[in-house]
Formats: structure tokens, C-alpha cells, sequence
């Protein structure tokens, strides 16, 4: 079994295909999906994906792209949000400073909104952080001194002192299509490199489809790929990689029944 620890499932992209899209995952062997919030107030579109199907969750929680336009939520309000069974983890909130949307200082009040809520509820914080790896690593270590807390930095794209800093805390890696790409040399040999109960695949579909699909919409039945080059570029097998990336899934989502 595999996992997609990310993914978008209540993109347009996906409308008029849902049910053929998670049809095709469990075909695929793809035995979890997790449907990734972007704005707090679109909550309820997730919850009814996540509730139409025993095999996908979401999480609940504000993308750096719109920290303006929900800047000021408290971890208070997401704690309560994360009372629902399908609600299993915080985010996707970080930084994102490649693209100038979201103000660094509303993007870093948010990201430390979710870091305190994810160390209330003991749900992973899942981490968008882009061109901000010294902030980022920053924020990070500022809020460990502060207490504990659970997190993976997805779709992976960063430098490898960040990564480095981010599994001494105790965070995770999670890895796209991007790892497929030609290119990505330096990324592979990060990934070879990381200690195995700290990695996790991932589409962030629709987008970033891996090598083998480039230029169409990616989907969560495509999350094989990245696995299969995740465990050519650590020289194990794709059951290997399966079992170890599953195994590390449940205990960082723990509220994800197994």
C-alpha cells in the first residue's frame, strides 16, 4: 500500500471526475489520501469529499497565498475545527516567498496560528514553505523551544540545511513529482541522504505530475511514480519504499485509522 499525504481533491480540476479519480488511486494500490486545506473557510467543500469516502481525510488550515485574506484566525478557532473525525492534521500554511502573494508578516503570524494549534492537538502541521528557508528554519526552531510539535515539510523543494534542521526537530520530508524530474539531481541526492522514518510521498495533485506525465493534470493514482523513483535513488525496492513511507504516514497522521 501507498499513501498520498497531499493532495487537493476540491480543485476545479477534479469536479467532474472525483469519483473516477479515487477509483483509479485504489486501483493503483493507493490505500489513504489526504485532501489539503488551503483557506479555513472553504473547510465544509474538504469535509464533504473527505466524508463521501472511507479512504481520503483532509486537513483544515490557510495557505500562505491567502494569509492576507484570513489573517487573524487563532489557534483556537482551528483547534475547534479539528474536533471532526476526518480532520486529521493542520495546514497547509507556511512561507511562500517565490510568488508575492500573502505579506511575509500575515504569512508568518499564520504559520505560528498553526504551529500552536498542531502543539495543542498533537495533529502534523503540514508546512508550504518556497524561497524561505532561513525564515522558515527560524520559525521553526523559535516555536520547538516553545514545546514540541508535529510537522512535515511537503512537496520538497528547499536546500538541504533546511531539511537537515527540519528532521532534527523531529519534522518530515514529503517528496513530489518534482523528485522525478530530470533536474532535480540535488533533490534526489537530499532524498538518498535523509534518514528513512523521516520521508513521505505525496502528488500535490493536481499539479507537479511526475516525469512520466509531464504536462497533464497529476492525480493521486500517480503518487507510484514518485515512489518508485524515491526508492531507486535510496537503492530499495518500490515494496520497501511502500512499507517504510506507509509506516511513517500513520504515525505522523496517527488519526488516520490504519
Amino acid at each position: 500500500m501507498l499513501v498520498d499525504s497531499h493532495c487537493h481533491l476540491d480543485f476545479p480540476d477534479f469536479a467532474e471526475d472525483l469519483d473516477g479519480i479515487v477509483s483509479r488511486a485504489r486501483a493503483a494500490g493507493i490505500g489513504r489520501m489526504v485532501t489539503i486545506s488551503t483557506r479555513v473557510r472553504r473547510l465544509n467543500q474538504l469535509l464533504a469529499i473527505a466524508e463521501r469516502y472511507d479512504d481520503v481525510y483532509c486537513s483544515v488550515g490557510t495557505h500562505p497565498h491567502n494569509a492576507d485574506e484570513e489573517d487573524g484566525i487563532a489557534p483556537d478557532e482551528l483547534i475547534a475545527l479539528t474536533q471532526h473525525p476526518k480532520v486529521v492534521a493542520l495546514g497547509e500554511a507556511g512561507l511562500d516567498y517565490f510568488y508575492d502573494n500573502g505579506s511575509p508578516e500575515a504569512q508568518a503570524r499564520g504559520f505560528r496560528a498553526h504551529i500552536a494549534a498542531a502543539r495543542a492537538t498533537g495533529l502534523p502541521l503540514v508546512i508550504h514553505t518556497r524561497e524561505a528557508d532561513e525564515d522558515c528554519a527560524r520559525i521553526l526552531e523559535e516555536e520547538a523551544a516553545k514545546g514540541p510539535f508535529r510537522a512535515v515539510l511537503h512537496c520538497y523543494t528547499g536546500g538541504r540545511e533546511l531539511a537537515l534542521k527540519a528532521v532534527s526537530l523531529g519534522l518530515y520530508i514529503g517528496f513530489t513529482g518534482i523528485l522525478t524530474f530530470k533536474k532535480s539531481e540535488a533533490l534526489r541526492a537530499l532524498a538518498a541522504e535523509l534518514p528513512s522514518d523521516r520521508i513521505l510521498v505525496e502528488t500535490d495533485s493536481p499539479y507537479l505530475a511526475p516525469g512520466r506525465f509531464r504536462g497533464k493534470r497529476n492525480e493521486p493514482a500517480y503518487v507510484v511514480e514518485v515512489a518508485k523513483v524515491l526508492a531507486e535513488t535510496r537503492g530499495v525496492s518500490l515494496e520497501e519504499i511502500s512499507r517504510q513511507t506507509s509506516e511513517n504516514f500513520f504515525r505522523l497522521f496517527a488519526k488516520v485509522k490504519a
